[in-house]
């Protein structure tokens, strides 16, 4: 078996053989892939570098904003160009180890991306019931605190997959039917028993994507309450208005990675295979992409940043 470590049945390197049935139309899977990688870069480097010169900027939500920038762009940096490798150039091998490392990453940042939209629902709740006391709470130092708890929640929980994929024996061959090295993907070609890694699996989901949801839900139902409570019908919508490009971001995040989880655990025989690794792919790829378009269309302060970053002349 090539590739294959003997004596450990570890093998030295995997193959990761892209979209499976579209390997003659990589070519033109890769154009809008590279397009929204671009746009994914661009736009949230952008928005990061404005954040960090612009004053007005300088405040809790557009911190929250640049750690969620951050995070998209390290997340699409993990993955796409070893896609775009494997797409243009047929550069499907990687390295046991570095398979790992890539899985580590990937899974690492996709938990991190919804940690910061949980502190950004929070960081909402604060700004809309307590707004008198809002700076005070949201100080930098407590923004620093819950980002590297958030981080640090993500790397532990994460690095336990690391040692369930090495601890198994592999001897169904290794050749990944994905474009990145995916947990169950590299799981699923051995020959041992994956069972506490489909257990884990499902708790590391509930211990980030469930823990984060109910912030979610409890921090706008929390807020829709007091929102309602306000007497001004213009107080109402200006504040709904601060939270609708976070809902947003809520939604494109959430629904793929809802429709990857299921269709990966229970869709495998139903949904074609190509289909389930497109999926698999928008969904690492287009929160990152559709973020920034998202909050310079929906954000006024951003787009008199922008503005004045381009122009050099003063908003009104």
């Amino acid at each position: 078996m090539s590739g294959i470590n003997g004596s450990s049945l570890t093998p030295a390197y995997f193959i990761l053989n892209g979209i499976p049935g579209l390997e003659a139309a990589h070519l033109w899977v890769s154009l809008p892939f590279c397009c929204m990688y671009f746009i994914a870069v661009a736009g949230n480097g952008g928005l990061i570098y404005l954040i960090s010169h612009e004053e007005a900027l300088h405040r809790p939500m557009y911190y929250f904003l640049a750690m969620l920038s951050l995070t998209d762009i390290s997340g699409c940096n993990t993955f796409v160009p070893s896609m775009l490798c494997i797409f243009w150039f047929n550069l499907k091998a990687i390295g046991f180890n570095a398979c790992l490392v890539q899985m580590f990453f990937i899974h690492m940042l996709a938990g991190m991306e919804s940690g910061v939209l949980m502190l950004m629902a929070l960081d909402r709740y604060v700004a809309i019931c307590y707004p008198l006391r809002y700076a005070t709470i949201l100080t930098n130092a407590v923004i620093t605190k819950v980002g590297l708890a958030t981080f640090a929640r993500n790397v532990l929980i994460m690095i336990p997959f690391t040692f369930l994929i090495k601890r198994l024996p592999y001897c169904k061959g290794n050749l990944i039917h994905h474009t990145y090295c995916d947990h169950m993907s590299v799981a699923k070609l051995s020959c041992g028993n994956i069972k506490i890694n489909v257990i884990y699996g499902l708790i590391a989901a509930l211990l980030i994507g469930g823990f984060d949801m109910v912030c979610i839900f409890m921090s706008y139902t929390l807020i829709i309450r007091a929102v309602l409570a306000l007497s001004s019908a213009d107080a109402r919508h200006k504040a709904f208005s601060t939270c609708t490009s976070h809902i947003c971001a809520i939604i494109i995040t959430y629904v793929p990675a809802f429709f990857n989880f299921f269709t990966h655990r229970f869709g495998e025989h139903t949904i074609p295979h190509h289909v389930h690794i497109l999926i698999a792919n928008l969904y690492l790829l287009l929160p990152p992409t559709l973020n920034p378009v998202i909050y310079g269309v929906k954000t006024k302060q951003i787009q008199e940043g922008v503005i004045k970053l381009f122009l050099g002349r003063k908003t009104v």
